[in-house]
């Protein structure tokens, strides 16, 4: 593993985020987090949600839940921490069996996979029969292992169109599948799920942003309601969004999802003026470095999946993979 510099050293990455005297309190816990990934022989994914500290202090490797586990099996690691919510810790596992992973915080939860079970899959597929099943990553190993094929919300409309089909069952995330229906032929049934920072948002937020902002860039997540992304300047993924600031370099911007991926942006782009239109994930933020230091101390909270659900959750997750 390549050396890790000190927290002293860190701080010129996220000083335009964190005053000095906060950093000092993350000090000691980022480089004992450091100290014990070299230990252990860990890694840590931290997702675009998370907060500074953790997203540029100790991760190894961030973005959207898909990329971090995709990434993970690149790496030479016995340990994962995963710095994000139970789904993605699954989803990590799932990709890679023969690692342990780890989760700080077993509360770190998720509305939009709490939102559908195994059996409400089941009871779908008797309503439309033959019709296919595709599920964003964005829910337990139990609801994949009912599918047929996942998705991101990246790769949602390509999904949908790989499959031949007329029509498709797309869950569990109701705007997604709705922003995705205006994007293809392909005739999809929805299911009412929806992420509890996403659906705050509404198209008299963006239009307030603009009158009060001239000028302002507005970028929004396909998980927030169709009229707002309608209002948008572009709608895209996390990974997408971040692309596009740091491609496009907008004078000013508004990002329409959980704020900390603001601050995690505004750190590699310190000359871009961010409004922050705050909602905050409080499962995302029950992950904390004292946390992840615990996790590594301790090795828990370990994610473990029944093998038979396992092994039908993978081929989700493997189809969707297989796409180009």
């Amino acid at each position: 593993m390549t050396a890790i510099a000190p927290a002293s050293q860190l701080y010129e990455r996220v000083k335009s985020v964190i005053l000095p005297a906060e950093w000092s309190e993350f000090a000691p816990d980022v480089d004992a987090i450091n100290r014990l990934k070299r230990e252990k022989n860990a890694v840590i994914l931290a997702h675009n949600y998370q907060t500074p500290e953790i997203f540029h202090g100790v991760a190894d490797i961030v973005g959207d839940s898909l990329a971090l586990a995709r990434e993970a099996m690149k790496v030479d690691a016995d340990v994962i921490v995963l710095a994000g919510v139970h789904f993605m810790a699954e989803t990590a596992k799932l990709l890679n069996p023969a690692k342990r992973v780890l989760i700080p915080d077993l509360r770190a939860g998720c509305s939009l996979a709490e939102s559908i079970t195994a059996e409400d899959v089941r009871l779908l597929r008797q309503r439309w029969p033959g019709v296919p099943v595709v599920t964003y990553v964005n829910t337990s190993a139990a609801v994949k292992a009912e599918s047929d094929i996942c998705c991101t919300s990246g790769n949602a409309r390509k999904i949908v169109e790989s499959l031949g089909v007329p029509k498709v069952i797309m869950l569990p995330d109701e705007y997604l599948a709705q922003n995705i229906a205006k994007e293809t032929n392909v005739e999809i049934i929805t299911w009412a799920g929806h992420c509890e920072v996403h659906e705050r948002f509404s198209a008299a937020d963006v239009r307030q942003l603009r009158a009060g902002h001239p000028g302002v860039v507005v970028l929004a997540h396909p998980e927030c309601p169709p009229e707002v992304v309608a209002e948008a300047d572009f709608a895209g993924s996390t990974a997408a969004m971040a692309d596009y600031v740091t491609r496009e370099q907008p004078g000013r911007v508004v990002l329409m999802t959980e704020c900390s991926m603001s601050d995690n942006i505004a750190a590699l782009n310190p000359g871009i003026d961010f409004v922050r239109p705050c909602n905050l994930c409080p499962h995302m933020k029950r992950i904390t470095l004292p946390k992840i230091r615990r996790a590594l101390e301790t090795m828990q909270h370990e994610v473990t999946i029944d093998p038979a659900v396992s092994a039908a959750a993978r081929r989700a997750v493997e189809r969707m993979l297989a796409v180009h």
